[in-house]
C-alpha cells in the first residue's frame, strides 16, 4: 500500500481521465458497468474491457485510502 501512496496524484488522475473514461462519449466504463448490472457482460473481451478501464479507478481509491491511513 505504501507504493501506491507514493504515486504522484497527477499520474493517477490522468490515468483515470484517459484510460478510465476512454472513449469519452459515453464513458466506456459506464457502458460496461451497465452491462454487468443487466447480466449482459458475458464475452471474455467485455470482462477484459471492464477490468482494463476499472484499474485506474481502483488505484485512485487505494491511493485515497493509503493517504488517509498515512495521515493517521
Amino acid at each position: 500500500m505504501n507504493e501506491i501512496a507514493q504515486l504522484p496524484w497527477w499520474l493517477v488522475i490522468v490515468a483515470c481521465l484517459t484510460l478510465g473514461l476512454a472513449p469519452f462519449a459515453p464513458p466506456h466504463i459506464w457502458e460496461k458497468l451497465q452491462m454487468l448490472s443487466q447480466g449482459k457482460l458475458v464475452r471474455p473481451i467485455d470482462w477484459f474491457d471492464l477490468v482494463m478501464h476499472s484499474i485506474p479507478w481502483f488505484v485512485l481509491v487505494l491511493k485515497i485510502v493509503a493517504t488517509l491511513v498515512k495521515k493517521n
